[in-house]
């Protein structure tokens, strides 16, 4: 009997990356929100945000990316059992689309109450 034996660790990890690279390469919402990460990373240091706020930010970065990268993922696993419209695909693939959009919108809110002080001071306004 053959044994069921793991990938070497680097080669899991090489795939893990492949995923993350794909998921960039391929998805227009995967590049919407890295340029979104690329505007609050610079918007960060400009404004000099606490090691707190960077903390939230680098949470809430994950939480956004990660989630896309499962719904690319739910969608493609979707596509690749039907081709028919089926009310169950249709529910995986909008739950999927919905928590990223919720963890988007949360994201947005928390950005607002993290950088419109910093915005506000730095027109005069406070």
């Amino acid at each position: 009997m053959k044994k069921n034996r793991k990938n070497p660790l680097y080669e899991s990890f090489g795939y893990a990356f492949e995923g993350i690279w794909t998921g960039i390469c391929k998805e227009r919402n995967m590049k919407i929100h890295c340029l979104a990460i690329i505007l609050v990373t610079l918007a960060g240091t400009f404004f000099n945000i606490t090691a707190t706020q960077w903390c939230i930010c680098l949470l809430l970065f994950a939480l956004v990316a990660s989630l896309e990268l499962v719904n690319t993922a739910v969608e493609a696993v979707v596509d690749l059992v039907t081709e028919e419209k089926k009310p169950l695909a249709k529910i995986a693939k909008d739950t999927a689309a919905g928590a990223v959009l919720f963890a988007a919108i949360i994201s947005v809110i928390i950005g607002c109450i993290i950088f419109l002080p910093y915005l506000l001071k730095l027109f005069g306004i406070m």
